[in-house]
């Protein structure tokens, strides 16, 4: 099973890919976390990511496909995964399925408001020792500035500035809609409130994940 989330940044798209992890086994592929991986290495790749995230713009397909045809070749990668930010475009759709074109998949669109969205990552500090995401909103570290798991040193990313996250918005916006159209014709996409409570939205998205490997498992 390939599931693909699809949401603007901080609809909770990452939340969510764990706890399909937790449940089924499908680790999360995020082409966000592969990306900054390369960045905080200091790699030839990392360079020129680095440039293209903190304009807020999209990554060159040829780039990230790479990343995650690394990924995919792992082997907890067999029984299926998590796709968190990729594909973007028709391209990288098309590009992923010409990867491997013998997977069932299921896409999942995150609906969330833009002032929801601005409100979620202003206040979104991560600990890039652990990985670890808290908020100031509604998930505060018990000490200012540090991590509750590793103790590390807290920050805020250069693309949860505000002026980046609405360029963000912009982009996703731009290119999502082709893509949405193009997993409806292909009847694999199912909406979810992104606005709801974390446990709702994992009820919505187990009932479907667990209706079609159902029906996979009868084929």
């Amino acid at each position: 099973m390939r599931v693909i989330l699809l949401g603007p940044p901080g609809s909770g798209k990452g939340t969510q890919a764990d706890l399909i992890y937790q449940s089924y086994g499908f680790p999360k592929i995020s082409t966000g976390d592969l990306l900054r991986k390369e960045v905080e290495n200091g790699t030839g790749l990392g360079r020129k990511v680095n440039e293209e995230m903190k304009a807020g713009r999209l990554v060159s397909d040829d780039l990230v496909l790479e990343l995650v045809k690394q990924r995919l070749s792992a082997d907890d990668c067999r029984s299926g995964y998590v796709l968190d930010g990729f594909p973007r475009t028709l391209n990288q759709a098309s590009l992923l399925e010409n990867l491997e074109n013998n997977r069932q998949e299921t896409a999942f669109e995150f609906k969330v408001s833009e002032p929801e969205i601005l409100k979620r990552l202003s206040g979104r500090m991560v600990c890039l020792q652990c990985g670890a995401v808290y908020n100031i909103n509604n998930n505060k570290p018990q000490a200012d500035g540090v991590c509750d798991v590793c103790g590390s040193k807290l920050v805020v990313r250069e693309d949860d500035r505000p002026e980046v996250i609405r360029e963000r918005i912009r982009v996703y916006l731009e290119t999502i809609v082709p893509l949405i159209d193009y997993y409806s014709k292909k009847k694999v996409l199912f909406q979810i409130n992104g606005q709801d409570s974390t446990g709702n939205i994992f009820k919505a998205i187990k009932a479907v994940l667990d209706d079609r490997l159902a029906k996979d498992g009868e084929n």
